[in-house]
């Protein structure tokens, strides 16, 4: 039923990041009537503080480092020094001209009503915003992340920091601290050292980006010495003390590491507290939405999409599962989403990209003996040679089955986890990819040759 002083809406979707946009532009394209609710710009974190604009600043990184190495080349050029300002500015104007586009196309489209301003959850079909209501027939709970920090750490913006505050950043540090070597954490690592900074990474785990397959970590590892990064694993973040000039962390065991400043790079948390959630009997655990398979939340006729559901924090799975939901609601029964299916890339030097199951948790899923690998080495491969890049493909399968996981680390893996994503989501058989032609001299070209010798053809490699 219609608020007094509201609107009814087919749906009303609270937070227009990349989840909410989705679902909003999908509904609309299904002749459904959209209230597109957000406190903040269109677009949300990934295009204002997190993929596009540190992609930028990643791609800003490699022209240094390939100025610096131009003559190793034949070319011959210097680096005469990074202009910070400049690089903000080719980095926000990126960002500017992507909202606008966006922006033009949520609050032109005639069934889209864009609403700027804080939501929150009053009733199991309403949305109040600066005291209206939005009555929707279905509500979308979109509402993203936030930068964590740990207990006891203040993070103060301009010594300690978070990735928001470091994306503004006006200067070079001569010296940083990453707490953390997740995604987030060794791509500003990557990118402060590429730009001229003394990189030190600290994380509590084992290993650096410790979700992906432990041969990736290690190659990360290895080149990320070579390149001087420093870090330290397997030993718990104790404290952080301002000094005089920047601060000193303390780890496990007493050891410090001085530097300008520090990043608090340790993940990303739902944003869920006050919004109402919870008053209308929706489920949280730690703070993130329970879901069913089909992003029900139990409640009425609520869904939720993106950070604030258990999983992996991806803008393109938050897309997806916001074009899911709109089909849905419309009653196309669209295909549950795989979560193992879903592509994950880390953009640091070198990229890493991987699909489905790592090593270790195909043989935990089907049994040690059940399982085969294959690592092709990027030497192998002509145009890594080109771009002077090291690293492989590795593939994951069952034995006379399909292919469980792609797992890559060089220069510019992430062009091709498109196909690793296909090969994974149909179930195809290394017998069935080594048929395909792949054009020379690629990159992609190591993803055949993968599939050749695991397919019992190896041509540039050893079986």
């Amino acid at each position: 039923m219609s608020q007094p002083n509201g609107e009814t809406f087919d749906i009303v979707i609270l937070g227009a990041g990349s989840g909410g946009y989705a679902a909003a532009l999908r509904a609309a394209e299904l002749n459904l009537s959209v209230a597109l609710i957000d406190k903040a710009e269109l677009g949300g974190t990934c295009l204002h503080r997190g993929c596009i604009p540190t992609k930028a600043l990643l791609h800003a990184a490699e022209v240094a480092d390939q100025t610096r190495e131009a003559e190793s080349f034949g070319i011959k050029a210097e680096l005469l020094g990074i202009d910070m300002a400049a690089v903000n500015s080719y980095k926000d104007g990126i960002v500017a001209r992507l909202y606008k586009g966006l922006n033009g196309l949520l609050t032109h489209n005639k069934n889209i009503t864009v609403v700027a301003g804080e939501g929150k959850l009053v009733a199991k079909d309403t949305v109040e915003v600066a005291g209206k209501r939005y009555t929707g027939r279905n509500i979308i709970l979109a509402s993203g992340s936030y930068s964590r920090s740990l207990p006891g750490l203040e993070v103060d913006g301009r010594r300690v920091l978070t990735s928001e505050h470091a994306l503004k950043l006006d200067r070079v540090p001569a010296s940083a601290i990453v707490l953390g070597g997740g995604v987030i954490g060794v791509e500003f690592a990557s990118v402060w050292k590429s730009l001229g900074a003394d990189v030190t990474i600290l994380e509590a785990l084992p290993r650096l980006v410790a979700l992906e397959d432990e041969d990736v970590s290690k190659q990360l590892e290895r080149a990320f010495r070579k390149r001087k990064i420093n870090f330290k694993v397997g030993k718990p973040f104790e404290k952080v003390e301002h000094t005089e000039n920047g601060v000193r962390a303390t780890i496990q065991g007493g050891e410090t590491v001085e530097a300008e400043l520090l990043l608090v790079a340790v993940g990303r948390g739902p944003t869920t507290a006050g919004l109402g959630y919870e008053q209308q009997g929706i489920k949280l655990e730690r703070g993130f939405v329970i879901t069913n398979e089909r992003l029900h939340t139990g409640v009425g006729n609520i869904y939720a999409v993106g950070d604030i559901v258990p999983g992996l924090q991806l803008a393109h799975r938050g897309f997806q599962q916001g074009i899911f939901v709109a089909e849905e609601i419309a009653g196309k029964k669209p295909a549950v989403i795989d979560e193992t299916g879903i592509p994950r890339v880390t953009y640091c030097d070198p990229e890493i990209a991987s699909m489905g199951l790592t090593e270790t948790k195909a043989k935990e899923t089907y049994g040690a003996d059940s399982v085969e690998t294959y690592n092709y080495n990027l030497g192998g491969n002509g145009k890594s040679q080109i771009l002077k890049t090291q690293g492989f493909v590795k593939l994951v399968r069952r034995k006379d089955g399909p292919v469980l996981g792609v797992h890559m680390i060089g220069a510019r893996m992430s062009e091709q986890v498109g196909e690793a994503q296909l090969i994974y989501n149909w179930e195809a058989f290394p017998e069935e990819v080594a048929q395909l032609v792949h054009a020379h001299p690629t990159q992609n070209e190591a993803l055949g040759e993968a599939f050749l010798a695991l397919a019992g053809k190896p041509l540039h490699a050893h079986s």
